[in-house]
């Protein structure tokens, strides 16, 4: 699937969701990734994060335009850099599903930018980039997540019962599945 970053960027006037890659961006996301909470959510990414797992993360970003997915944003407020949002498109029987991720700095959280972020790349998932289905995947425990995504409109669709270890949390996650389709905006 070929997915090209809106141009012009995505924007509510309040955030705007760019491709990661601009000056001051591997600062930004060397100190958000050592956060504890996000490390903690996101046990996937390195612990502890260095500005060479944020540079790397960056070229991943490039060559997921490149070549359509995943598709990965900055949160910017202001100027400045604050958050992630990215869309990952599932193919084979899943093709038109597209599953949404995000997070948010410490300094930039409980402010609503993460739900219009959201909203912003729902949209342009579902209405520009072909999307059928966009769903997102949340830590039951992780109540910010789940108001994120009840605030910008998914329908909560279950829990999928320990479906994944966290290793840096030693459990078992229970994941809220969350979707969104086009008739839904």
């Amino acid at each position: 699937m070929a997915v090209r970053p809106p141009d012009p960027p995505l924007t509510d006037r309040v955030v705007e969701l760019r491709p990661w890659g601009e000056p001051g961006d591997v600062e930004v996301l060397t100190a958000a990734c050592n956060d504890r909470a996000i490390a903690e959510f996101l046990d996937q990414i390195p612990w502890p994060y260095t500005e060479e797992d944020a540079r790397a993360y960056i070229e991943l970003c490039r060559i997921g335009w490149r070549q359509g997915s995943p598709t990965n944003f900055a949160i910017v407020e202001a100027g400045d850099a604050v958050g992630a949002i990215g869309v990952r498109w599932l193919d084979g029987l899943d093709a038109g599903t597209a599953e949404v991720g995000y997070w948010m700095s410490p300094e930039a959280r409980g402010r609503g930018l993460c739900s219009r972020a959201l909203r912003l790349v729902s949209r342009w998932a579902l209405e520009e980039a072909g999307a059928q289905r966009l769903q997102l995947r949340a830590d039951e425990v992780n109540v910010a997540s789940n108001r994120v995504a009840q605030k910008a409109g998914f329908t909560r669709e279950g829990v999928l019962r320990s479906s994944r270890y966290n290793a840096r949390l030693n459990r078992r996650v229970d994941f809220v599945m969350y979707s969104l389709l086009p008739g839904e905006l």
